[in-house]
């Protein structure tokens, strides 16, 4: 199983590396490419044919039109990544509003994680083993949230002289 990252620009890299960073840990295989839905839709169509991805991840700002291209050409799921720049808007509401059809996911500005924790789980579906490690994933997070807590309660209560705030 493979999750294939397609950046609309060279400048999208800090985003992809976020996902990049989430597939290592959990060990899927990917691959990352530079393509424009506007400037060079030709190699786009031929990562999305040539290239085996089980899931793509497409990662653009201005206009976003990425996804939706890459959504237009496969029936695999696309997960759309709007970056952020002087008007964030435009990439955001570029990839939340697919025509009927041509669905693709979205997830918030700049969240590479989220879609590469969003394209592990889609890939969890038929992979026990990774659906395992993205379970113990999350009560990692809990675990951490539960910490934090327990830190912050910590802080306050020496200086309120007892838990809580009222």
């Amino acid at each position: 199983m493979k999750v294939v990252l397609i950046l609309g620009s060279k400048s999208d890299k800090p985003v992809a590396d976020k996902a990049v960073a989430v597939l290592e840990r959990f060990g899927v295989d990917w691959e990352i490419y530079v393509a424009s839905a506007h400037r060079t839709p030709e190699r786009v169509e031929r990562i999305v044919t040539e290239s085996g991805g089980d899931v793509f991840i497409c990662i653009a700002g201005l206009s976003a039109a990425l996804p939706g291209a890459v959504a237009s050409l496969t029936l695999k799921p696309v997960i759309g990544v709007p970056v952020s720049g002087k008007v964030n808007m435009d990439s955001i509401l570029s990839v939340v509003q697919m025509p009927p059809g041509i669905p693709v996911a979205a997830v918030g500005l700049d969240r590479g994680e989220n879609a590469a924790l969003l394209a592990v789980s889609i890939l969890s579906l038929r992979d026990e083993s990774l659906a395992a490690r993205l379970a113990d994933y999350r009560m990692e997070t809990a675990r951490k949230v539960e910490r934090d807590s327990a830190e912050v309660e910590e802080a306050y209560a020496s200086k309120h002289g007892g838990g809580g705030g009222g």
